[in-house]
């Protein structure tokens, strides 16, 4: 087994907790009263930056390099982490603003697809997951996308994205960019509640489309 994977392994088994029961299809739903996360301005920079020409793995073993990708107008929907199947919410998950709802919100965007498609809207998500890890969810999700892994941090640290920590893990808060001539054209940022979100997306797309 290598080391990747091990990791992967290892992420997937964080999500257990012994004193708890496991939950059908726990991560499909979002429960009631959630926190609304608040804008706490770690986003604002981002609009009109150069997309910088770092290369990512996606779950289709592709090397895929973000400048390449701005060129045309493309969404990437940054989430924190998905859920394994069969293991339970963590505990206190929910009790953070705006982590609960990554699988929600991957499915949303995979029931929109070619909505997103229509208005020239290509779609990535990423996370902080390894790809491991991220291809399961994709192949379970029956996700059309791919997901690109930023486990090294690397985009994370060069756009100095909103990242938070869960039981000694860094992950990213959730957001959505839409890059297009190089640059990071929009953000949406904070995200609630994530499973309308990609409506969200499309409604922006609509609006400013016309002179695409």
């Amino acid at each position: 087994m290598t080391r990747r994977s091990l990791l992967a392994l290892t992420a997937i088994s964080a999500y257990a907790q012994k004193d708890q029961p496991v939950q059908k299809d726990a991560f499909y739903n979002l429960p009631p009263n959630l926190p609304v996360p608040k804008d706490d301005g770690a986003a604002r920079h981002l609009p009109g930056m150069q997309v910088p020409a770092i290369t990512l793995v996606s779950t289709a073993n592709r090397r895929i390099n973000l400048a390449d990708l701005a060129r045309e107008r493309t969404v990437i929907y940054c989430y924190p982490r998905t859920g394994a199947p069969g293991q339970p919410v963590p505990k206190n998950w929910d009790d953070i603003p705006g982590a609960r709802g990554c699988t929600p919100e991957s499915c949303g965007f995979r029931d929109h697809y070619h909505a997103l498609e229509a208005l020239h809207g290509r779609v990535f998500g990423l996370s902080t997951q390894t790809t491991e890890y991220q291809r399961e969810a994709v192949e379970r999700l029956h996700l059309p996308f791919e997901i690109l892994s930023d486990a090294d941090f690397a985009v994370t640290n060069a756009l100095r994205l909103p990242t938070f920590e869960f039981e000694g893990v860094r992950l990213l808060k959730r957001l959505t960019l839409v890059l297009s001539g190089g640059k990071i054209e929009k953000v949406f940022y904070p995200v609630f509640p994530p499973d309308k979100h990609a409506e969200e997306v499309i409604a922006w797309l609509g609006r400013n489309s016309a002179h695409r």
